[in-house]
Parts: C-alpha cells; structure tokens; sequence
C-alpha cells in the first residue's frame, strides 16, 4: 500500500506566506509594546532621580549651613545649584528641569520660601521638580510631547548640626 504525499505538499504550498502575513500583523504591535515599555522605564528613571535629588537639596536646605553656601551666593541659590549639579551627573538636563522652592502650608502655601529668613524657622517648604518629557525622552519619537514630568518634596527648615 503506497501512502500518497501529494496531499502533503498541497498543504505545505497553501501555507507557504502565511509567516509572513502573521509577521506583518504581529510585529508593528511587538515593536510598539517594546518602546512603549522603554520610554515607561526612561519616565520612571528620570522620576526617580529628580525625586532623589530634590531629597539632596533638602537635606541641604534644612540643616545647618555655615561654610557651604560660598560668599556672594544665597543659601537657595546654592540649593537649586546642587540639584541642578545632581540631576546632570545622573543624565537628566538639568538646566531643562523647572525648579521652584516655595512655603508648604499655611497662608503663604505656594509662595517663594526664603532660606535666609529667620521668621521662616521651623516652617515647612516645599522643592518641586518639573520637566517635559519631550526633553527626556530616549526617542526621537515624540509620543509623549505635551507631558510633564514632576516631583515634590517637603522639608522642615531646621537647622540641625551635626557636627558638635
């Protein structure tokens, strides 16, 4: 008994550019799901080290000072310096990145927040971070252009001292 292959062949040839056209339909949805996941992880990265270096410039701005801030330069000034400086060493433009230091609470919540200020002793201030993505993203790819990237953090003007 002769096994007939010829509906084999007839089989194999009716699926010949099937891959293909599975791989036309598949492939621009894989690729998408691939920078989507990419330009997700750049946004969490850029986040997470506006978020650490606004952490940075609090601790600064809340502890006791003297012989950091150099002359001819205000305590805020050195501050934002300092995030700025941070947020560059961790790839983030820093000078793309919108800093504001203003008071937390109160009746003067959202006003500009002096370092200097004695009165300001023990209030709590507020640092935010803001960037558009468009000057973050990996891609050329303008997906997201429009969004904003933000971090805020609050501190409590203190002065402490570590050193004795």
């Amino acid at each position: 008994m002769k096994i007939s292959t010829q509906s084999q062949s007839r089989t194999r040839d009716q699926r010949t550019g099937a891959a293909a056209v599975e791989f036309a339909i598949v492939a621009p949805i894989f690729i998408s799901l691939i920078f989507g996941v990419a330009e997700m992880g750049r946004a969490l990265d850029v986040s997470t080290n506006m978020t650490s270096a606004l952490r940075e410039g609090g601790r600064l701005a809340s502890m006791h000072y003297n012989g950091v801030v150099p002359p001819g330069m205000t305590t805020e000034e050195k501050v934002l310096l300092d995030i700025r400086n941070v947020l560059k060493a961790n790839g983030v433009p820093g000078d793309e990145v919108t800093l504001t230091l203003t008071h937390a609470d109160g009746a003067k919540a959202g006003q500009d927040f002096d370092l200097d200020d004695p009165s300001n002793y023990l209030k709590n201030f507020q640092l935010t971070a803001t960037v558009a993505y468009a000057d973050v993203s990996t891609f050329p790819i303008k997906i997201m252009s429009g969004q904003t990237l933000t971090s805020k953090i609050v501190f409590r003007l203190g002065r402490s001292d570590l050193s004795s």
